[in-house]
């Protein structure tokens, strides 16, 4: 048996000459085969310096010039190569390749301990980045709900897990500057007192007497009572300087933190969206060809990438149909499709008008019911009305969006589109009707925008019905986080579980009217949204906020988890996750604008309550913030007040501006470049088809002779 030739890897280097071409066949030359390329018609648009195919061939001393380059640049190559393992090369070549590798690694660690600690520093960065993958939590929980109801139900529990991160990140800012501050500074303060001299009434929030186990339980639900008077809400927390600062600072400091998280993930989210959109990575042989991993053990995971797959493949096939029969529509199709859009639009906005009317009216009549003498004597009625605008939204939010999901497919859009219009018109339903809600307070408290009412003349707000209106708002926060738990958990309890008891028992003609429950993506995640901007909104007015949410959504997770998996079935019609990560974010943005509004204009245009609160006293919120500034070092006051100056503004705009205009034209470099790949792949395509072509006929003209 032969011995095998030893590799020499100074074989591959320009020290060797290259093989001479072989002689001429009888028939056409391959210069003249491979200039009938397409490719070789694109000549004339690749500039002067771009030799025509075969031109090697044509001159002695071109060719020489030309293979020396090649050479060169084939050593380059060589010495950039991957790691050996990675190589098409043989076992020999591997191992030449290794040493030769490892005996450069030696002289380099020798000569340069920067290069030495650069590489630790490396390898530390990179096995911390495995460490926290491997913390993260409910991994495999989501791996599974992935492959057994699809990527659009799994994207609802990531964003589930998201959240939940933001929450336990606020929750720990406000135990740090709030609680803390408060349990460090003395002893719990106690209630305000009556102040005779005061112009703005008295504020006594604890209750007088003996107090009964069920009017303690109505004060849970509807935080009064002793739970007014608690770190829960803005009024227990005393007039401090320090304590003020940091009260206010956590605020903006949430949401600075919850902005750029949110952000972070809709770039990731924005770049799989567009590669999925731009058709690169939705053709079918991308799934059937590069879709497998080969590093799957066990049967379980095996099963969980097919249907994977399997959705991937169902989702795009099914928006390949509605895309190809809106293709062939005639003049009359269209028109009688746009029709029906434009109708059905029309009885959405009516629909949404009503709801918010609805709500406008529920917060206007709660403060005339609460003077009803029975309401005041019966403590079931009193916490009925209190909870009449939590009821009345969360009605809304559950009577319309099955609405929404009856007119979607009636418009004729693909799936993707329908889930979008669902989770726009479900978002504007939830978001606006908690701008009602909000609207409706501002008008209490600041008697309509009329500072010269009679009501909010003497203190600046309606201190006769609202002594401390930031806790009015905490509370009402407060009820809608718990109505919109304790509501998921009873239609969970009372109509999901009976409805599937029903058709295991009953599996025939009942069964089919109850039809199987489908876990419902967007409004599970409107409901995520609508709650987060409840918190984001009430974090200022009741700084446990966040704290509850944190509860509420873990104990959220395990519910829908439960209800995933033994009442739901996979959906009959799934979308593309793609889509989803990057416009739950979005809508996820939409909801962090929004609740700025009114806590910003709380902060800096309403007078803040004068018998409650840290910054009691003041003329307004922000105000605090000028005379702590005021009492620091002179230098640190010129420093801060210059960065409100032009002279810091004016530069830092031209900065941004020249730094965009930076970016803009890499992104238009960048996106020429890629299009200009892209053609070359559709010409080496077309090259592999006409060369396919000839081969075919060589062959038949061989046969035939």
């Amino acid at each position: 048996m032969e011995e095998s030739p030893a590799w020499e890897p100074e074989a591959w280097g320009p020290s060797r000459g290259w093989p001479a071409p072989r002689e001429a066949r009888a028939g056409p030359s391959l210069s003249s085969v491979l200039n009938e390329l397409p490719s070789a018609a694109t000549l004339r648009h690749r500039g002067p310096g771009v030799l025509p195919w075969g031109a090697l061939e044509e001159g002695d001393e071109d060719r020489e010039k030309s293979i020396q380059a090649f050479a060169e640049v084939t050593q380059k190559e060589l010495q950039e190569l991957p790691p050996s393992r990675e190589l098409p090369w043989p076992m020999q070549a591997r191992r030449a390749h290794r040493q030769s590798h490892a005996r450069n690694q030696v002289a380099q660690d020798s000569g340069s301990r920067v290069a030495h600690w650069a590489l630790m520093l490396r390898r530390s960065k990179e096995k911390m980045q495995e460490g926290l993958r491997t913390l993260e939590p409910w991994a495999w929980t989501l791996k599974r709900i992935g492959g057994q109801f699809g990527a659009g139900t799994e994207s609802y529990f990531l964003l589930l897990r998201f959240l939940l991160l933001l929450n336990v990140l606020a929750s720990v800012v406000k135990a740090c500057t709030t609680l803390l501050p408060s349990w460090l500074g003395g002893a719990p303060p106690g209630s305000p007192g009556p102040d005779p001299s005061s112009p703005c009434g008295s504020y006594n929030p604890r209750p007088q007497g003996l107090i009964t186990f069920p009017s303690q339980l109505f004060n849970l639900l509807s935080g009064e009572g002793f739970l007014e008077w608690s770190p829960l809400f803005y009024g227990f927390y005393q007039p401090r300087r320090r304590l003020a600062v940091a009260y206010l600072c956590s605020t903006f400091a949430i949401g600075i933190l919850s902005l750029v998280l949110i952000l972070h993930r809709s770039v990731s989210g924005l770049k799989q969206t567009l590669l999925a959109e731009s058709g690169v990575l939705t053709s079918y042989s991308h799934r059937v060809f590069s879709a497998w991993d080969f590093g799957l053990c066990g049967d379980v995971h095996v099963r969980l990438r097919q249907r994977i797959i399997l959705y991937e493949l169902q989702v795009e096939l099914e928006e390949a149909l509605v895309r190809r029969q809106a293709a062939v529509r005639t003049l009359g199709q269209h028109a009688r499709v746009w029709s029906v859009r434009v109708l059905l639009n029309l009885l959405v906005v009516a629909l949404l008008g009503a709801a918010f009317y609805g709500v406008y009216w529920a917060t206007e009549s709660t403060v005339e019911l609460q003077e009803w003498p029975p309401v005041q004597q019966m403590p079931l009625l009193k916490l009925g009305v209190d909870y009449l605008p939590s009821i009345f939204i969360s009605g809304v939010n559950f009577v319309l969006p099955p609405v929404f999901r009856f007119i979607a497919p009636l418009e004729g859009y693909t799936r993707s589109r329908q889930i979008v219009l669902i989770l726009l018109r479900t978002v504007f339903l939830r978001l606006a009707s908690l701008l009602v809600l909000l609207l409706s307070l501002w008008n209490q408290i600041t008697c309509g925008g009329n500072a010269e009412a009679e009501e909010c003349k003497t203190c600046g707000y309606n201190y006769k019905e609202l002594p401390c209106w930031e806790t009015r708002l905490g509370q009402e926060m407060y009820k809608l986080l718990l109505f919109d738990l304790l509501t998921g958990i009873a239609v969970m309890l009372l109509i999901q579980f009976p409805r599937k008891l029903l058709c295991g028992l009953c599996p025939g003609a009942l069964c089919r009217v109850a039809g199987t429950q489908e876990f419902q993506v967007p409004d599970e995640v409107l409901g995520l949204i609508y709650a987060q901007t409840v918190v984001w909104v009430g974090s200022f007015f009741c700084p446990l906020l966040p704290l509850l949410n944190t509860a509420k959504f873990l104990l959220l997770f395990y519910l829908k988890k439960l209800a995933l998996f033994s009442i739901c079935s996979p959906a009959s019609r799934n979308f593309r996750a793609s889509m989803v990560n990057f416009f739950f974010p979005l809508v996820l943005l939409l909801g962090l604008a929004i609740s700025s509004v009114p806590v910003l204009y709380s902060i800096f245009l309403i007078p803040p309550s004068k018998l409650c609160g840290p910054f009691r006293g003041q003329s307004s919120i922000w105000a605090q913030i000028p005379k702590s500034i005021s009492s620091l070092p002179q230098i640190t006051q010129n420093f801060l007040f210059f960065l409100g100056t032009q002279a810091f503004a004016v530069p830092l705009l031209l900065i941004s501006s020249i730094l965009m205009v930076y970016t803009l034209a890499l992104a238009n470099s960048y996106g020429r470049l890629i299009s200009e790949l892209k053609r070359q792949i559709e010409m080496e395509a077309q090259n592999k088809v006409f060369l396919a072509r000839r081969a075919v006929a060589l062959s038949s003209a061989n046969g035939t002779l």
